[in-house]
């Protein structure tokens, strides 16, 4: 009997399926039967295959077609990997691929003319929140596909970027969804930590996927500060706004606490939905000084509710004027004591730093190739001047060359449209 276990991953039994789990966070599923006629068409033997506390056994004591078992669903990985919580196709970006990492809104790096630099290693996420910006989640109706973004592909962009940039650089972990999704969010933690450009690490989170074990290796990694996303403390309205029923408010709680404890600082970054959450504002602020937040950076991020044209807007949501909002904070402040609650970037240590140069201006038409599929219908994704283009209203396949106008080029993320 063998018993096979792959790196960072384990074996599931789902039926006649059988389950890959690569990096807590990615899935690919594998019928028993393909694998057994695979190894009976190599070796003209019949062994079984079966799933036992991780490992994957199979009933010969060949090490050779132990090899060849690992092979076959490593070399099948790629087409079949899927995201665990979205369970949508997963498209894994390596170097081989030369996909630029500048210029889409979704993965890479974005850089907003500071010294703060966003770090998207993939997308997705494990919630639904009711007032998502970009639909993300498991219940999204637009998200076809997700993808994933090889860390040393990612560092190799991102030294790039910091040439560019200079020192004294944040690198923000964030996502549309939920960046601890990302499989490698620890080893790109100590990648960023060791970068001589750094000076903080920062990271947007829900807290669902946090344990003790991984705060502990993303403290000992060297994460600066978590912008934890709770947006109640009630159990049945957190639930709600979340998206997801067996959300656990309580053990989000005790990982901020978690978090703290580990030398971490939090940020408790609720977004007030007005006649639903904002009553819960001192409730916050309560919270946050009960765990200690906010010891080097603000221990609140209070958010302002905006509906978006591709996002999810709850008929309930009662959206007021940011001018609105920001007197709200200011009364909360006198109220409480606690400050800043009107955040301004000085409270971060951001500061303007020249942009990377564009790479097209707008108006302009340029050739491009379609390298990837986009992730909601009609959306293409192009390669161009070493940048990458976001394609609307186009029926191009990957392959393909077009023309493309460009429509957008605010902050380096590019959108275009096809032309003639």
């Amino acid at each position: 009997m063998i018993k096979l276990r792959l790196p960072n991953s384990h074996f599931e039994d789902h039926g006649d399926m059988i389950r890959l789990v690569w990096r807590r966070t990615l899935i690919a599923d594998f019928k028993k039967r393909d694998i057994e006629l695979a190894i009976k068409r190599k070796f003209r033997v019949s062994p079984s295959v079966r799933v036992e506390d991780g490992y994957l056994l199979i009933t010969t004591d060949n090490e050779d077609i132990e090899r060849f078992v690992a092979f076959y669903i490593q070399s099948n990985l790629g087409g079949l990997l899927r995201n665990k919580y979205t369970k949508r196709r997963v498209i894994y970006i390596h170097e081989g691929m030369e996909v630029p990492l500048l210029g889409y809104n979704a993965f890479g790096l974005i850089d907003r003319g500071t010294n703060l630099i966003q770090v998207r290693g993939s997308t997705g996420c494990n919630m639904s929140c009711i007032f998502c910006s970009v639909d993300e989640g498991p219940y999204s109706r637009t998200r076809k596909l997700d993808f994933v973004v090889d860390i040393d592909y990612l560092m190799k962009w991102f030294n790039l970027v910091a040439k560019e940039k200079g020192k004294g650089l944040e690198a923000h972990l964030d996502a549309q969804g939920e960046p601890l999704m990302y499989p490698f969010i620890v080893e790109l933690v100590q990648a960023l930590r060791d970068h001589p450009h750094v000076s903080v690490i920062s990271m947007q989170s829900n807290g669902v996927l946090l344990d003790d074990k991984l705060v502990e290796e993303l403290a000992e990694a060297g994460l600066d500060r978590v912008n934890l996303s709770i947006h109640s403390l009630d159990p049945k309205k957190a639930k709600m706004l979340m998206g997801i029923k067996d959300y656990d408010l309580s053990h989000v709680l005790e990982m901020a606490e978690a978090l703290v404890n580990a030398g971490i600082d939090v940020l408790i970054a609720p977004v007030i939905i007005f006649g639903i959450n904002d009553d819960e504002a001192e409730a916050f602020i309560e919270f946050a000084r009960k765990i200690g937040a906010g010891k080097r950076w603000p221990a609140l991020g209070f958010q302002n509710y905006v509906p978006y044209k591709f996002g999810r807007n709850p008929v309930i949501a009662k959206p007021i004027s940011f001018k609105e909002f920001y007197e709200w904070l200011r009364k909360l402040e006198e109220k409480t004591g606690m400050k800043p609650l009107v955040l301004k970037p000085h409270h971060f240590g951001m500061h303007p730093r020249p942009f990377i140069p564009l790479a097209f201006k707008r108006g302009e038409v340029v050739k491009a190739e379609v390298v990837l599929p986009g992730r909601i219908e009609g959306e293409m994704i192009a390669k161009a001047r070493n940048r990458l283009i976001q394609v609307i209203n186009s029926n191009a396949k990957v392959g393909d060359k077009i023309k493309v106008r460009i429509v957008r080029t605010r902050h380096g993320i590019y959108i275009g449209t096809p032309h003639g």
